[in-house]
């Protein structure tokens, strides 16, 4: 029995063709996503998170409204959930730029390598 028999009569030149696409694809969607950046908010936009596909905090911005110091506890939380958000929110958009990846390798058998 020689390999193609093994693979079920796949053409193992044409499967690894189509990782190699596939990979090639891979690399291009992760530099689309590590580009895109999203902001998370909390306290209805007193905190505003912005973060890349990375999952890197860029930036965070607290309304000078926030900032009178009498309730710090709560400014801390604020931030905290304006992180999560961001953070959330660029997980959402990475799955979002390899979701057809990972459909597409699913649909070409590629998904058990």
């Amino acid at each position: 029995m020689n390999l193609d028999e093994l693979l079920g009569g796949a053409n193992l030149e044409g499967l690894m063709q189509q990782a190699q696409q596939m990979q090639e694809q891979v690399k291009q969607a992760q530099a689309r996503a590590e580009k895109r950046q999203v902001v998370g908010e909390a306290g209805g936009g007193i905190i505003k998170v912005t973060a890349n596909g990375r999952l890197e905090i860029l930036s965070v911005q607290i309304d000078p409204v926030a900032a009178t110091g009498e309730d710090l506890e709560m400014l801390q939380d604020l931030v905290t959930a304006a992180v999560n958000d961001a953070l959330r929110r660029a997980k959402e958009t990475v799955r979002e730029e390899m979701g057809p990846m990972a459909d597409a390798m699913k649909a070409s058998g590629l998904g058990g390598f």
